[in-house]
């Protein structure tokens, strides 16, 4: 049975791009469903599969599995072969920190600068809060690539669950025009390269539907 990933605007819902992206970059196979945010369809559907009421939900069987973190790590279980942590156990311990630290941090950047990929790329004034959260991703991505970015242009270098947890910031810190380390800049450019990021984009760029409060302008 194909798995289904039931996900919510591709312009605004940060947490659905993130396993959309990790499932789509690393080669498993699934059908989607897009719900609307804050609408009708959505207030009636996902109550009824989702433990949060929220998006993204992973439909595996009859088996729901909601969160980001939690989905990834599923997938990782279902899928070992596909690269979804870093195969060194030194890098793996360290991918799962970093992803663990999104899932449950940087709250001020996230209601400051929403993911919006039809916002045109113009900076917003960041406030003391949000400023510590871009210091604090730029030093832990500068890191992961100095430690464990060798072979590849990502984290951990191969793509893995850590960057699909950070797609949205990449989103944003490209967005709001946020600045950046000269690492940070090319890691930004490998994850915006990538076919699924193009693929998302584009899909989210023809939506119709407008969330105001994700539209800080």
């Amino acid at each position: 049975m194909a798995l289904k990933l039931i996900i919510g605007n591709k312009n605004y819902s940060s947490w659905s791009f993130r396993p959309w992206i990790a499932m789509k970059t690393l080669g498993i196979p699934f059908d989607e469903e897009v719900v609307p945010l804050h609408t009708p369809q959505f207030k009636a559907r996902l109550p009824k599969i989702s433990g949060t009421g929220k998006v993204p939900v992973l439909i595996d069987g009859d088996t729901p599995i909601w969160e980001s973190l939690a989905i990834l790590e599923h997938l990782a279980e279902r899928y070992p072969k596909s690269g979804m942590w870093p195969s060194d156990l030194k890098a793996r311990a360290h991918a799962r920190v970093v992803a663990a630290e999104m899932h449950a941090g940087f709250v001020p950047l996230r209601n400051h600068c929403p993911m919006n990929m039809r916002r045109p790329v113009k900076p917003r004034p960041l406030s003391a809060e949000v400023d510590l959260n871009v210091k604090r991703i730029d030093a832990l991505w500068s890191d992961c690539r100095a430690r464990f970015g060798k072979d590849g242009p990502f984290l951990f270098g191969a793509f893995s669950a850590a960057d699909a947890m950070y797609a949205p910031v990449v989103s944003r810190f490209h967005t709001y025009a946020i600045g950046a380390s000269a690492p940070v800049r090319t890691y930004m450019s490998a994850m915006m390269a990538l076919p699924a990021w193009r693929e998302w984009q584009e899909a989210g760029s023809k939506e119709t539907w407008v969330l105001d409060e994700d539209e800080v302008d």
